[in-house]
């Protein structure tokens, strides 16, 4: 699940991204042939294979299981 992280809060991609014009139909990050179209990756850590992404807003975001 894609979360957005803000200085002390996590918030979910709907709250954010449902007022986006890159967002899909149902405010969610947009998701083409497996990849999103609308974040750029930033960081990859190779230790636990987390990476750090920015959306085209300026949003950073991560994929939490």
């Amino acid at each position: 699940m894609l979360v957005i992280l803000q200085k002390e809060q996590v918030l979910s991609t709907k709250g954010v991204c449902s007022n986006c014009l890159w967002a899909n139909q149902n405010g969610h990050p947009r998701w083409h042939k497996g990849k999103l179209d609308c974040i750029d990756c930033l960081i990859t850590d190779e230790s636990n294979q987390q990476k750090l992404y920015q959306c085209r807003m300026g949003f950073r975001l991560v994929n939490i299981e």
